[in-house]
């Protein structure tokens, strides 16, 4: 499966924004509303640091052992590329499918309908919907001009919300009251760490996370990927660890703990807590700017999945055609046309309900794609060989595993419509194939 061809004659991706873009992925609304679940079953804050300090390990371990595939097979399309090339065409068609429909068009409106949401909480009697509109299409213009455009935007909306965030976190510490909870580990930390409360925990940090592997979805389109997929993926993922480390060190900080549980906006509890009346107003303009740069991420690497697809099914082959400036507009357009058409009908709640098994089945295959290409295909070169082999990626299978096993147990219908979502592509394929094969890639 060849690389994109015209990717180095384009601007191509430094990395600096191939880091930018893994960091604005995983920074969403996640980590700004996690902690009042966890804090019920955990009540100690060394043990709640840690859950995010593992999974940041765990990220981590996942990242470097798709940096090894991404640096074998240097190539837009994420899953899709990696699949298809480990085990058989079909099971990557199906995770491109997943990708390219839903698995980054819910999670984009979901993070648009929270602009939303926030922003009118901010400015009271602004529509949140329009809002939210206004957000994916006015950054859908940005990305259409062309990808040296999208790169400035990502790289300094980015830029912006980690400095907000610091920002936020260096203030807390200075202007909040600290609350009586500690952060110094104890014994009863080891009982805590090993409870069925800590993994259940974990799974929703994992969440958080998620958007670890963005880059491998631009491998085609980045400037010296073997050099620069592993050192991006390293940088974001650790800069993502300390700040949300210091996010819930924040939170715990400056509220009583009996304060935070079961609360959903624990950020703006906190904000109340920290800069009095206001903090509230605060805490939602930063996640509001924050969000910019997640929505321009996942408006930015969605598309390339179906792009990756039409270069080698000539079913989809016009979603493969990009401009001068390297974009390709019909994919950008449609992802536009489906998140949009989420938002209005408030489709994506539901969606994001079952996508995630599939998604998580896709990344499982992904990351145990390195050890079977360690047997099956020894002699392929490796640039990069994944740190701490087989340790790291048996780590990020376990957990990986383990996830799927409680979504089965605890969301059956869920987890079974999210794999009827992704069989549903296996129409599209036998359609692919029957479709004239005169300017199919071979594979």
């Amino acid at each position: 499966m060849p690389a994109n061809k015209g990717a180095a004659a384009i601007a191509p991706v430094t990395m600096v924004t191939a880091t930018a873009l893994a960091v604005a992925n995983m920074i969403g609304i996640g980590v700004f509303t996690s902690l009042g679940f966890q804090v019920k079953d955990l009540p100690s804050g060394f043990t709640l640091l840690m859950l995010w300090v593992v999974g940041g390990v765990i990220a981590l371990c996942g990242a470097l052992s798709y940096a090894e595939l991404a640096t074998m097979f240097p190539r837009s399309g994420g899953e899709y590329n990696f699949l298809s090339r480990i085990y058989h065409r079909a099971i990557g068609f199906l995770a491109g499918w997943v990708s390219a429909t839903v698995g980054f068009t819910a999670p984009t409106a979901l993070a648009a309908m929270a602009f939303g949401s926030y922003f009118a909480g901010v400015v009271p009697g602004v529509p949140p919907l329009a809002l939210a509109l206004a957000l994916i299409w006015s950054i859908a213009l940005v990305h259409l001009r062309g990808v040296q455009r999208a790169s400035t935007f990502q790289n300094v909306s980015t830029f912006i919300k980690v400095a907000l965030i610091t920002a936020f976190i260096v203030a807390a510490f200075v202007i909040g009251s600290p609350s009586s909870i500690s952060f110094a580990p104890s014994v009863s930390d080891v009982g805590h760490i090993a409870s069925p409360a800590f993994a259940v925990s974990l799974a929703f940090v994992m969440y958080s996370y998620a958007g670890w592997n963005a880059v491998t979805y631009i491998a085609g389109e980045v400037r010296d990927p073997r050099r620069t997929l592993p050192y991006s993926v390293i940088v974001a993922v650790v800069t993502v660890t300390l700040l949300y480390v210091g996010l819930n060190a924040v939170f715990l900080y400056s509220t009583p703990v009996d304060q935070l549980a079961g609360q959903i906006d624990v950020a703006v509890v906190a904000g109340h807590h920290i800069f009095g009346d206001t903090g509230g107003r605060i805490v939602g303009a930063l996640i509001c700017i924050g969000l910019v740069s997640t929505v321009s991420a996942m408006m930015w690497i969605g598309p390339r999945v179906i792009m990756a697809m039409g270069e080698d099914f000539p079913l989809l082959s016009p979603f493969a055609r990009r401009t001068a400036n390297g974009v390709p507009t019909l994919a950008v357009l449609f992802q536009l046309g489906v998140v949009t058409a989420l938002l209005l009908t408030q489709g994506f709640e539901s969606i994001l309900e079952f996508i995630q098994f599939s998604l998580t089945i896709s990344s499982f295959l992904t990351v145990l794609g390195v050890i079977v290409l360690r047997f099956t295909q020894p002699e392929l070169p490796r640039p990069y060989r994944v740190w701490g082999y087989p340790l790291t990626p048996l780590v990020f299978l376990a957990v990986s595993l383990f996830m799927m096993i409680n979504l089965v147990l605890e969301r059956p219908a869920q987890s079974l419509a999210g794999v009827a979502m992704m069989l549903t592509g296996l129409l599209i394929y036998g359609l692919s194939l029957r479709y004239p094969r005169t300017h199919a890639r071979s594979l």
